[in-house]
């Protein structure tokens, strides 16, 4: 059978967008192994400066936790590094499509991700599941290796500058160390009174179970990401 026109079509398109595709993950899966290596050093060098400073409970401790995240605990504060393993297109609306580097080729706004997330470490080690965290950064990296990052003071490189620079070590650490920053400043706040005011005959009678009483550093309050 003759292969039509839009058949044609369908094998190119299969054809360009998985070698692009495959790309952008294997750039985004190095850098992301390298974000692990960076923590890894940083966690040494911070524990190494504190020691003898500071109350030995309170821990700077990495986590390989597979190879699609990573944990730091700094003090009170648990930051969760996760690498997805889909490669992503922005919406319409993001100001990446007005950087010229994208504009040039559409082909370079197709990004690999790397989600920063901020939890309390008592929630993991309470198991309080209902505990929420909250997503301060991420780390978007191209076919290229090029790469931007947005979130809570992720100033080192944004979407306007995408294409400038390659993802290297140096930008890891500017990137951990604002998320780290961030992390230690954002404070856990008291929820308003009138969020606890009322509980339940269970929430008491389950013994052990600390996930029925939510934790989160802003519950209560409104959470906005300052991206762009």
């Amino acid at each position: 059978m003759e292969t039509t026109p839009l058949r044609a079509r369908i094998l190119d398109t299969i054809i360009r967008k998985s070698t692009l595709k495959q790309k952008v993950f294997d750039n985004t899966f190095a850098a992301f192994n390298l974000l692990k290596e960076t923590l890894l050093e940083m966690a040494s060098e911070m524990d190494d400066e504190l020691d003898g400073k500071l109350d030995r409970r309170v821990r700077i401790e990495y986590r390989d936790r597979g190879k699609f995240e990573a944990q730091l605990q700094v003090a009170n504060d648990l930051l969760i590094f996760q690498m997805h393993t889909d490669v992503f297109e922005f919406d319409a609306n993001h100001l990446i499509w007005q950087n010229p580097y994208v504009q040039s080729d559409r082909d370079n706004s197709y990004c690999g991700v790397i989600n920063i997330y901020n939890f309390l470490s008592d929630s993991f080690k309470f198991n309080r599941n209902a505990d929420e965290g909250y997503l301060i950064g991420r780390i978007f990296i191209n076919r290229e290796r090029c790469y931007f990052a947005e979130g809570k003071q992720q100033n080192s490189m944004r979407a306007m500058s995408f294409g400038k620079a390659e993802i290297d070590r140096d930008a890891l650490v500017d990137i951990l160390e604002a998320a780290i920053a961030f992390s230690l400043d954002f404070d856990l706040l008291m929820p308003p009174y009138e969020e606890n005011k009322r509980v339940t005959v269970d929430q008491f009678n389950t013994k052990m179970d600390n996930s029925k009483f939510v934790t989160g550093k802003r519950l209560g309050y409104d959470f906005d990401v300052e991206d762009i």
